[in-house]
């Protein structure tokens, strides 16, 4: 296993199966138990440096660790150094010192857990929770550990990845981790919402998402980023969603076994309606729950019998 998680395109197949089949394991030792516990890590020390509000990954990070019986600090930019103009350099020389194994940071500019690992300020594995508009690998993970669930292997398996793939650090990673997966990968958006450069990443692009509904295995509806938007991507939100949004009669154009998934928070009414939202086919309360394991077999993976002292 690779020292550091910071892209989704870093892991080859064998990496990317053994967290997977890793994940099936958490799985296996913990659903249904009252003591979700396992030893693995104890006396082992995470931080979750989070530079950006968030509340499911935090989480999910958290009680991954825990439930390996790690010690937690969560560290947030509000209210702390870095609200005072701390750099990232003094964090993580503080974070040094105190013997932190494990690092998880979020971060709103692409390339930040890039800058911690490799900068020699720090020994400990760092894991990439999101990074701007760049990638968020553990997502992308905790994604195809959904679908495989239910699809089986997803070699040949095809994904359609939907909205606005411009400012979409899931849909970046889900495309580099899906396609080493061997799946066939469709983006769908308006062009206004495609970045420079996606005709030479390993997926296909369509426009029209009726077309291509109708033989997809599983379908990935992405938040519309109003908050990271600065110019005027679409007409309107009822444009967008009469063109791009997945309701009830589009769903009806899927395959009968076709999944419905959302990285979250959705934007109910937008991309997705909330009829499609809570239907049968939709597995995102289920991502929420895959989430934990699949961090769990990162953190298990990257920091069991490892030794953060020495130089990978």
């Amino acid at each position: 296993m690779i020292r550091h998680l910071l892209s989704a395109g870093d892991l080859s197949l064998d990496d990317a199966t053994l967290v997977l089949d890793t994940a099936d394991e958490m799985a296996r030792l913990t659903e249904g138990r009252a003591v979700k516990k396992l030893p693995t890590l104890r006396g082992r020390t995470v931080v979750n440096l989070f530079f950006e509000d968030s509340t499911r990954t935090r989480t999910s990070f958290e009680l991954a660790a825990k439930r390996l019986s790690a010690d937690v600090v969560n560290f947030s930019a509000k209210g702390s150094s870095l609200s005072k103009g701390e750099s990232l350099k003094d964090t993580a020389l503080t974070l040094e010192a105190m013997g932190a194994d494990g690092v998880v940071v979020r971060h709103s500019a692409s390339g930040a857990p890039y800058r911690l690992a490799t900068s020699g300020w720090i020994n400990a594995c760092v894991v990439n929770a999101g990074d701007g508009t760049h990638e968020h690998p553990t997502q992308a993970l905790l994604d195809a550990f959904t679908m495989r669930r239910h699809l089986g292997e997803l070699a040949g398996k095809r994904i359609v990845i939907v909205g606005d793939v411009l400012h979409s650090r899931v849909a970046r990673s889900n495309v580099l981790l899906l396609a080493t997966l061997g799946a066939k990968v469709t983006l769908v958006a308006p062009p206004t919402l495609l970045p420079k450069g996606v005709d030479h990443w390993p997926c296909g692009v369509s426009y029209d998402l009726d077309d291509a509904l109708a033989g997809a295995d599983a379908v990935m509806m992405l938040r519309v980023q109003s908050e990271r938007m600065s110019a005027a991507f679409f007409p309107s939100a009822r444009e967008y969603s009469r063109r791009y949004g997945l309701d009830s009669r589009r769903q009806s154009l899927m395959p009968p076994e076709a999944l419905v998934l959302h990285p979250g928070p959705m934007n109910r009414g937008m991309e997705i309606t909330a009829e499609v939202a809570d239907s049968a086919r939709s597995v995102i309360v289920e991502q929420v729950t895959n989430g934990v394991y699949v961090r769990m077999a990162v953190l298990y993976l990257m920091l069991a019998g490892t030794n953060t002292t020495e130089e990978a």
